[in-house]
């Protein structure tokens, strides 16, 4: 698989079933030396009333990658997001 099919994937949590984001607007961290992927990097900005807080990156092991679908990316995270 390219990069580049990867790019409009809507992330999801098997495990909470909540919608963490889309490639595109997250990282995707890889090793410079081997090539492979380590991570995906998901901003977690929340917001109310249409004010945002900036709380930091949430990094997702790529081994959390359970299935790369036609739109979607499953991943298993039981962590707090």
């Amino acid at each position: 698989m390219n990069l580049s099919e990867l790019a409009g994937k809507e992330i999801v949590n098997l495990v909470s079933g909540e919608r963490l984001g889309i490639i595109g607007e997250c990282d995707i961290i890889i090793d410079e030396t081997t090539g492979k992927i380590l991570a995906l990097s998901i901003p977690r900005e929340r917001g109310f009333f249409g004010i945002k807080r900036d709380r930091g990156d949430l990094e997702i092991p790529w081994r959390n990658v359970k299935k790369i679908g036609n739109d979607m990316i499953i991943i298993e995270y039981d962590g707090i997001f």
